[in-house]
């Protein structure tokens, strides 16, 4: 098919039904193809696009103005990687404005060149976003290339070809390769990220894709993290003796890290350890439990999502990501649904009525986003010490 491109473009996302968005490349020189979802955070971009969670994804944010507060090695969310484990591209209003915060050591695009994220800049991601609404997540090529030169055909091809998310394994790839022990705190003025002092707990975290934030959370709750690969046995993380089990946030179709996950969650489960999932971990939990998941169509992406806790009758501003949601309705019994979201009535949170085992879906350790949830790794802790 002819397509014609508007002179000075550098940039395109190239969609799986033929259509080519086109404007300024940002960041790496290259293409990327993955799923395309929008983020409603006004803030954070840099731990959004570093977040393990998003792998295999293009992020378009919906706030307009991203670049002011440049970025920062203190603030990467993933553990170790590259995009190829964390988000593929970047969409944005407009071009990234030059740093403005004390704390930056890079600008934006030198760091997403730097890092390998294709960006691409000067499209309307309002419109963007109104299609993802109605049309859901689509497949898509992302590519900047300084000459302005692009096969459209090929990149919509290829877009096309992707499989998607579902029944894909991520989770795997995003984690550790071997165990290690996590000690930094939360991050405080003026004094920046806490050493933990003596620990009071000995915890596990299974890695599907773990968030630095988490650990850092756990830490500053006085616990002593011990990350381990995604496909630990329950049999060694048991012998590790922890106080409590938390399992991670991570990419990827729940269902198809359950076919090795879910029977060892079990065992946890069984063994009347505390259990803590967040996230990917609260999905396969839920699995595990008997409940199954479903592909969203256009997920939940961004730090100011409503989310009522059901135990205490409390709402809370959360920070999401997910593109898979666990079916309330396949909740058996003795699960209890603990959290809902408001915006959709999706399920975020549940636990047993009888073990010391819960999980929500949204992201307690705030990275970015509200930190009204935070009180959650208290409450895991609380678990731990009823334990003892």
């Amino acid at each position: 098919m002819s397509r014609d491109l508007l002179p000075g473009c550098t940039g395109v996302l190239a969609l799986a039904d033929g259509t080519v968005l086109q404007g300024f490349g940002v960041g790496a020189v290259g293409e990327a193809v993955g799923e395309v979802c929008f983020n409603t955070a006004m803030t954070g971009y840099q731990e959004i696009l570093t977040d393990p969670s998003y792998m295999a994804q293009i992020v378009a944010f919906t706030f307009p103005h991203v670049g002011n507060t440049g970025t920062t090695a203190e603030d990467l969310e993933q553990m170790s990687g590259s995009a190829e484990t964390a988000a593929r591209g970047a969409i944005f209003r407009d071009l990234p404005t030059a740093p403005a915060s004390w704390r930056a050591d890079s600008d934006l695009p030198t760091w997403m060149a730097r890092r390998g994220v294709v960006g691409l800049a000067g499209v309307d991601t309002r419109a963007l976003t109104r299609s993802i609404r109605e049309h859901g997540m689509p497949h898509a090529v992302i590519a900047h290339a300084p000459d302005g030169k692009f096969d459209l055909d090929a990149l919509v091809a290829r877009a096309k070809a992707w499989g998607g998310l579902e029944g894909l394994d991520l989770a795997k790839d995003a984690s550790c390769l071997q165990p290690f022990v996590y000690d930094d705190g939360l991050w405080s003025w003026p004094d920046g990220y806490a050493k933990p002092g003596r620990p009071k707990y000995e915890v596990v975290v299974v890695d599907y894709g773990v968030k630095r934030n988490i650990l850092r959370a756990l830490t500053s709750v006085g616990a002593r993290a011990t990350v381990v690969p995604a496909s630990t046995s329950a049999e060694d993380i048991l012998a590790r003796k922890p106080d409590g089990v938390l399992l991670s946030n991570g990419p990827g179709d729940p269902a198809a890290t359950g076919e090795y996950a879910v029977p060892e969650i079990r065992k946890l489960v069984e063994s009347g350890t505390p259990v803590f999932g967040i996230c990917l971990g609260h999905q396969m939990l839920s699995l595990a439990l008997g409940a199954r998941t479903v592909k969203m169509e256009q997920g939940h992406h961004g730090a100011n999502h409503p989310v009522k806790d059901l135990t205490t009758g409390k709402v809370e501003i959360v920070s999401m990501n997910h593109g898979f949601t666990v079916d309330r309705a396949s909740l058996p019994e003795p699960v209890v649904e603990t959290h809902v979201s408001l915006f959709d009535g999706t399920n975020a949170g549940i636990a047993l009525r009888d073990r010391p085992v819960f999980s929500v879906q949204h992201h307690p350790e705030a990275s970015p986003g509200p930190t009204d949830s935070l009180y959650l790794f208290e409450r895991f802790a609380g678990l731990m010490d009823a334990k003892k």
